[in-house]
């Protein structure tokens, strides 16, 4: 019964990384394209982890996924928003249909 579940959890975190990927090809900005990227890594590979932690057990491989889960949720959006900041700093333009740009909100407040 733990290997079906196991087995749901990578095949979840399959479906989001297929659709992870398909957003980076996609999308028309490297902001959406990071926010996708960042979904892709965050939800689909720490549920392919968590599915073979399922199935192993704890085991010396189990405790490794659990730990590369820890790791990724801890850097993955730190590192997507360090990406897009400095993005946005180095003057990469938004998408033309972009509505929101809360960076040139902030630097506006700098100044």
């Amino acid at each position: 019964m733990i290997n079906i579940i196991g087995l749901i959890f990578i095949s979840i975190g399959l479906a989001f990384d297929f659709f992870g990927c398909l957003g980076l090809v996609r999308l028309p900005d490297v902001y959406c394209r990071l926010q996708a990227a960042t979904k892709c890594v965050t939800l689909g590979t720490c549920s392919i982890l968590f599915g073979t932690f399922l199935i192993v057990g704890f085991t010396a491989a189990g405790l490794k996924s659990l730990l590369c889960i820890i790791f990724i949720i801890l850097t993955a959006p730190v590192a997507a928003h360090t990406i897009a900041r400095g993005a946005h700093r180095a003057g990469v333009k938004l998408w033309k249909d972009s509505i929101v740009d809360k960076y040139a909100e902030d630097k506006e407040g700098e100044a």
